[in-house]
């Protein structure tokens, strides 16, 4: 059975439709330093390399990482090596994300209930006056 191939070389714009991002975005991320596509003439040519790495920096963004996160992350991996310490790096970064994360979620929790509170104290108040539409 034939599997498809994947292509040599990418455009901006078959990248762009890929990962559903603007062409704007990828230029962006090029400015930043982190792809490097070649050149022919003014056109973009993008490396399965520079796809991988799109996509390990929009995954990154999903994540939470800074742009710079995601660059020291990306810039550790070495094709063939041991990548232990990219990886304990990454996990630190998933672990202090999901700290963050927590800390928030808690914060959002109590603000709910603060939120609750407030509400019924109000509600309370306008029946004690009589008011019954709330």
């Amino acid at each position: 059975m034939n599997t498809p191939s994947r292509p040599s070389t990418y455009s901006i714009s078959e990248l762009a439709k890929e990962f559903d991002i603007t062409t704007r975005t990828i230029r962006f991320y090029e400015d930043k330093g982190l792809l490097t596509p070649q050149r022919k003439g003014q056109t973009r040519v993008y490396s399965p390399a520079d796809r991988t790495k799109l996509k390990l920096i929009l995954r990154g963004k999903r994540l939470g990482f800074s742009l710079e996160e995601s660059r020291d992350i990306i810039e550790m991996y070495s094709p063939g090596q041991n990548n232990e310490q990219q990886l304990k790096a990454l996990i630190n970064h998933v672990r202090s994300r999901k700290a963050t994360l927590q800390q928030q979620l808690h914060d959002i929790e109590l603000m709910m209930l603060d939120l609750q509170e407030s509400e019924q104290r109000c509600i309370d108040a306008l029946q004690e006056m009589g008011v019954t539409d709330t």
